[in-house]
């Protein structure tokens, strides 16, 4: 799933981001969701968010919903 919809996106998911310095060689990093920095709904680069561990980025991928974990039992 890409990152585009902010629906998609809350505070716990699991995902990558690129950050600014890394987006002419598109590496990733991964992490966890702590805020979502862009307001609007949709965004053609990514929904801009900051992860637990500080850093921020666009989203490229989300890894893990969260729902799946909360599903299962």
């Amino acid at each position: 799933m890409n990152g585009n919809n902010r629906k998609d996106i809350r505070p716990g998911v699991r995902l990558h981001i690129t950050q600014k310095q890394d987006q002419r060689t598109g590496k990733l990093t991964g992490g966890i969701v702590k805020d979502i920095l862009t307001k609007s709904a949709f965004h053609s680069r990514g929904i801009k968010v900051r992860l637990q561990t500080g850093e921020v980025g666009r989203v490229q991928e989300i890894v893990e919903t969260g729902q799946e974990v909360a599903g299962r039992g």
